[in-house]
């Protein structure tokens, strides 16, 4: 089944906007990256030119720049050798604004990535460069280009993107925030909502439910989506050992969410202890440092930092684990042994997690989501926001049923934060203290605003 994409119209925006920069789209691996721009391209220009890095077409690019890299001393050089590149590669080639060339696993190659400059200000066509583990652009042979390109993300399917494919994207559109729908509707959007959790939004397994219905085919394919994960990123270690601490790692990230939630003093060091109980020493903090920086890297895991007092100023950084999928988020926690109760929970958070990130920058503060304490409860609050519209403080509490919590309540009642926003998975939503209190249903999460004050 087609899955409809809303990186699409951002697509459309770039091409509009025409700022002359090349395009990098970044993404975990089996988000729907060459799928989504292929589709993009051959609908939108006149003219494609798709290589890539990993197959014979990358192989037979690099042939071309090798071509016109000859030269004998005291013979004319090839005035623009790049664009000689890709008339060899492609004599249909033109170099104008009804074409677009996609430079797909662009990770593959530093020759080529260097290119970049070069796309950006010596060539009138549209470029976009693409991979699953830019992660690999870090090495001192890739050379980053500031200024030349612009990024978009494409992560795993939104919820707004998974109602869309079971026919619900008007409804989670179109119903009441505070509960002003028919109570029905919330039931029949909560019911996608649960399915969602369950399965996440990796394309190929939400196809896969759609198709069979089920939840073991289901499971299967995150395993089989780890498993290539895994496995490709071996090529990009040294260390044969450091291959090995990926799956240990995805336990040991769902340990630390089950564990006890305050932070920890050091995410490296804790899951050392979790991982491997400091039995050998044959993998040493770096080993695992750098496997954690890779999973970040390729859109397996992101951060969320600590504020302590719901304090803008004092935030400590990198404090806390979440995946970047509720699907792989519900798979590797149930499989450390957690309760239903608690998958439940985890995977709630998970979700709010991910809903603030997008935001990050647009209308919230810092640089990762933050979760705060309080020293006067000695109790958290699941997500502290610091708005750049309002430059008003919101408590964001996240609730699997329909409870409250008690430490988001004494931080408003002691002018902490100016807003409380209750995401809760048994609502239909509803206002008190004259708007200040905001119970959200949570699947809603995406369209709170943090604009109230303004």
């Amino acid at each position: 089944m087609e899955l409809k994409r809303d990186i699409y119209k951002n697509l459309l925006r770039w091409k509009k906007d025409d700022t002359g920069k090349v395009l990098q789209v970044s993404g975990a691996r089996q988000v729907g990256k060459t799928h989504i721009l292929k589709k993009f391209a051959y609908e939108n220009f006149r003219h494609v030119v798709y290589i890539s890095m990993a197959e014979s077409s990358g192989e037979q690019f690099l042939q071309c720049l090798d071509k016109v890299g000859e030269w004998e001393p005291g013979t004319p050089r090839e005035e623009r050798p790049v664009h000689k590149a890709f008339e060899l590669f492609d004599c249909d080639f033109r170099d104008t604004k009804d074409t677009v060339i996609v430079i797909d696993e662009i990770q593959e190659s530093s020759r080529v990535f260097n290119l970049v400059r070069t796309l950006a200000r010596e060539f009138d066509c549209y470029a976009i460069i693409t991979g699953s583990y830019l992660g690999r652009l870090l090495s001192k042979e890739f050379f980053l280009p500031a200024g030349d390109f612009e990024d978009l993300t494409l992560e795993t399917l939104t919820f707004a993107e998974f109602a869309e494919a079971f026919g619900k994207r008007e409804l989670y559109e179109n119903i009441d925030l505070f509960g002003g729908s028919d109570p029905v509707k919330y039931r029949e959007l909560k019911a996608c909502f649960e399915l969602y959790q369950r399965i996440g939004g990796y394309p190929s397994v939400v196809n896969m439910y759609l198709e069979h219905e089920s939840m073991e085919r289901c499971d299967a394919e995150l395993g089989r989506l780890m498993s290539i994960f895994t496995n490709e990123s071996k090529r990009y270690f040294d260390d044969v050992m450091e291959t090995d601490t990926f799956e240990k790692l995805f336990h040991g990230i769902a340990v630390t969410l089950i564990r006890e939630k305050q932070g920890v003093g050091d995410l490296v060091e804790d899951l050392s202890k979790i991982v491997y109980k400091q039995e050998s020493g044959r993998f040493t903090k770096k080993m695992i440092n750098h496997a954690i920086s890779w999973l970040r890297s390729s859109h397996i895991i992101g951060y969320a930092g600590k504020s302590i007092d719901c304090d803008y100023l004092n935030i400590k950084e990198n404090d806390r684990f979440y995946f970047l999928d509720v699907g792989i988020a519900h798979f590797f926690v149930a499989r450390a042994g957690a309760d239903e109760a608690t998958i439940r929970g985890i995977v709630a958070e998970n979700f709010v997690y991910l809903t603030l990130l997008r935001r990050i920058s647009k209308d919230i503060a810092g640089n990762a989501p933050w979760f705060a304490t309080y020293g006067k409860t000695k109790g958290e609050l699941d997500f502290y926001v610091r708005s750049i519209v309002d430059y008003k403080n919101y408590g964001v509490e996240v609730k699997a049923g329909s409870h409250s919590g008690n430490t988001v309540t004494r931080l408003y009642q002691d002018g902490k934060i100016d807003y409380i926003y209750y995401l809760k998975g048994e609502t239909c939503g509803g206002k008190a203290d004259d708007g200040k209190i905001l119970t959200v249903p949570i699947y809603l999460a995406d369209r709170i605003a943090f604009d109230i004050g303004d």
